[in-house]
């Protein structure tokens, strides 16, 4: 039985992380969405519905919706409840929440991004989580850590919970407080983890041109408009200063005492359990896009074995600018 793929050990996880709690359930930290966040295009299709506690962004034909955060934080834990839409055919159209700062540094971005992709009728949405550390523009696609998966829910059904931790070591993604992927600050990585604040973005785009079975399903705009609802936005961080980018901690309210910070024993045997079950896409596994192996994939020798469902992808594009 092939074994599921986390880039790092479980020893390793095991010394770093077993002193920590990692609950995320029943968080009361919130932020409004009028007064947290602001319109980056698409106005027309960004509503703020619920007295601000829901923020509904929308693509149609005449254009995609991106919101960002006021603030830029250097390290945080960023989370959002979003619930997909539910059109009969949404092959192309890619819902994103994630942490960016292209706009800061023109030439090598930083990011940390969940992406939903659409999927042609009958059959179910993809998710996709990347990590980008000090990657030049031009060259992202091919410096792309993508993993892909399935979920055990209908996500255009109901809302579901997404988070983002980001500490100065490692970045973890939870899925309805399920930890599913582990991404550790390593010698082997050496200066491509992320290092540089960060902005949090939301946003419905058309990913025609790669989304969806590599870009042979495009957006049938006969289906639009594409509605993909966010609430229960959390931003918890180290704020930094938009213009020298230093940071400014709250020492009196540190972030790390309200989120979690690390994985127990049960996060750890949770997150086995996902990836062995629904992950069906890795770059570490991808030898057309990578003919050397990261030297990131493998840490423990028993993981080097690829997803059960692995499923070739073909990258049309750049994800973030389409």
């Amino acid at each position: 039985m092939a074994k599921s793929l986390f880039i790092c050990s479980i020893l390793l996880l095991l010394n770093s992380f077993l002193s920590f709690r990692s609950s995320a359930t029943n968080l009361a930290y919130s932020t409004p969405f009028d007064r947290w966040f602001f319109k980056v295009f698409g106005d027309e299709n960004i509503k703020s519905v619920h007295n601000g506690t829901v923020a509904k962004i929308s693509l149609d034909q005449k254009t995609g919706s991106e919101f960002v955060s006021s603030d830029i934080f250097l390290h945080g834990y960023f989370s959002a409840s979003i619930k997909l839409p539910r059109n009969q055919d949404t092959a192309g159209v890619v819902v994103a929440f994630f942490t960016m700062n292209q706009d800061i540094y023109s030439r090598n971005q930083d990011e940390a991004t969940f992406e939903f992709l659409g999927n042609v009728k009958g059959k179910e949405w993809v998710v996709q989580t990347n990590i980008h550390g000090n990657t030049t523009i031009r060259n992202s696609t091919s410096k792309g850590r993508e993993e892909r998966y399935t979920l055990w829910f209908d996500p255009s059904a109901d809302f579901h919970k997404y988070s983002i931790l980001w500490t100065e070591n490692h970045i973890i993604f939870y899925v309805d407080d399920v930890p599913i992927r582990l991404f550790m600050r390593t010698k082997a990585i050496g200066n491509y983890f992320i290092t540089s604040p960060m902005y949090v973005y939301g946003s419905i785009r058309d990913g025609s041109d790669w989304a969806t079975d590599g870009g042979k399903q495009k957006v049938d705009y006969k289906y639009a408009p594409f509605t993909a609802a966010f609430s229960e936005l959390i931003l918890l961080g180290c704020p930094a200063d938009p213009i020298d980018l230093k940071p400014y901690c709250i020492d009196e309210d540190p972030w790390e005492k309200k989120v979690p910070t690390g994985l127990t024993r049960k996060d750890i045997t949770q997150m086995r359990r996902f990836r062995h079950k629904f992950m069906t896409y890795s770059y570490c596994f991808d030898k057309e896009r990578y003919p050397v192996t990261p030297p990131e994939c493998f840490v423990d020798g028993r993981e080097m074995e690829p997803p059960q469902n692995f499923d070739p992808v073909v990258f049309g594009g750049d994800p973030v600018e389409k």
